[in-house]
């Protein structure tokens, strides 16, 4: 239920609701298609669009696969400096860390976040998703035009809000009152589509004199949301309770094939991906330990959305699991005739291109960076000569200036001999110690 209220509420999210607009427009272009042919079935209209925006997001998935085989390149350099880190937490040590991590994957022309952008592109995608899969009336008129006849003949009933408020506040709608407008022809058609055999039923017994336009709609809608014999409007596990009830084993076997599918396909597909990753993860990392968990709760949870929900969002789970598959064997593929050296050479030259945008040549911060302190020491030690220099002359000058026999001629006079005999002092010392005549003292 949680599940499918964000599902539905998504469609009104800042950008995933843009998104899911373009993805409506889409699913009602290929809805009119298929229309011209004769073709009516929002099965059919489920896979085409599946198979459309999943050939789109190819780009995509191949910069992420590429980063995760970059991932299984670096993990152990990593791995080697956690464990050289491992139990020192005071400041200086994780700088060092940090900095030494860097290296690494300046090393190997990435970044940390080198893998999260492209999931983060994904994120609203994925999430726009869900609503035009499980909202098909809001985005294809055809399918809404459906509707219409028995949305005017219920708003033409006395009393309808409130019987629509309660049918649309239980399962298997779950669209409340206090979040959606019952007087509004399209919230109600959004309502009616989510509804069941035994939810129509219940708004024929409280309005009986619907129960010719409904059985016109219900079988229209029938026809449009069977696939393989599946009513992919309602819940498998309603179907696999129903079968149950009547001991039908064909009924059990097409309420269990979709949610079935959707999970033995997420498994096929994480491990496909896993395939093209170069080395193995230290399995005492608990970031391996979590992932290889994750592979396994992943599929299971496929499975048990697949029953709660209606059949169509389990359709599109199958669906999007086998072309990610397919799209994975070619991904591998395509990798496995790239070496990781030539990877690593096109992260590099990319993460140069990047730095001259930022600001200086790649070649100039490289020399930068390789520039030997010795240049820097020569420029203090100049400078300093240069004060020493100033000093004296003004000492002179203020010996000129004092008058004789002062503390100040005294003082400035004794401050010009010293300047003026240290360098004559170490050149002296250095020249007896070449001789070994010893040390000087006070350079007498």
């Amino acid at each position: 239920m949680e599940f499918g209220l964000i599902a539905a509420t998504a469609a009104d999210w800042p950008i995933v609701g843009q998104i899911a607009w373009v993805f409506g427009k889409l699913m009602d272009a290929i809805y009119n298609f298929l229309n011209l042919f004769g073709i009516q079935n929002i099965g059919i209209c489920i896979i085409l669009f599946t198979i459309i925006i999943y050939t789109l997001m190819i780009p995509l998935t191949i910069k992420q696969q590429k980063f995760s085989k970059m991932q299984s390149v670096m993990m152990p350099e990593i791995q080697k400096l956690q464990k050289k880190y491992a139990g020192k937490r005071d400041q200086a040590s994780m700088l060092k860390m940090q900095e030494e991590q860097q290296l690494i994957y300046e090393k190997y022309g990435s970044s940390p976040t080198g893998g999260c952008l492209p999931m983060v592109i994904q994120l609203p995608i994925l999430f726009a998703l869900y609503p035009v899969i499980q909202e098909v009336p809001r985005y294809v008129n055809g399918i809404k035009e459906i509707y219409m006849p028995v949305v005017n003949q219920i708003m033409a009933t006395d009393g309808y809000q409130k019987i629509l408020e309660k049918i649309g506040n239980a399962a298997p709608v779950y669209m409340p009152a206090n979040a959606y407008d019952y007087t509004d022809p399209n919230i109600l058609v959004r309502v009616l589509y989510k509804f069941q055999d035994s939810t129509w039923n219940t708004l024929v017994d409280k309005m009986p004199s619907l129960e010719t336009v409904v059985d016109k709609t219900t079988a229209t809608m029938g026809h449009l949301n069977t696939f393989l014999g599946i009513n992919i409007g309602e819940q498998p596990l309603t179907m696999l309770m129903d079968a149950l009830k009547d001991f039908s084993i064909v009924g059990i076997i097409l309420a269990v094939i979709i949610p079935i599918m959707a999970g033995l396909t997420q498994f096929i597909s994480v491990k496909l991906m896993q395939q093209q990753q170069t080395t193995t993860i230290d399995p005492d990392n608990p970031m391996a330990r979590s992932m290889n968990s994750m592979n396994y709760i992943m599929p299971l949870f496929s499975v048990f959305m697949g029953f709660t929900l209606p059949a169509g969002l389990g359709l599109y789970w199958a669906i999007s699991a086998i072309v990610r598959c397919v799209q994975q064997m070619a991904i591998n593929k395509y990798l496995s005739k790239k070496s990781v050296e030539e990877m690593i050479e096109e992260q590099r030259k990319k993460a140069a291109k990047k730095r001259e945008k930022k600001g200086a040549p790649a070649k100039e911060i490289n020399r930068m960076a390789t520039k030997s302190t010795r240049n820097v020491t020569e420029q203090k030690t100049s400078v300093s000569s240069k004060e020493k220099e100033e000093k004296i002359q003004q000492a002179k000058e203020n010996i000129k200036n004092a008058k004789p026999g002062s503390l100040a001629s005294k003082a400035n006079m004794v401050s010009v001999i010293t300047v003026d005999r240290m360098p004559k002092i170490k050149r002296k010392r250095a020249r007896n110690r070449e001789s070994g005549k010893g040390r000087i003292h006070d350079g007498r």
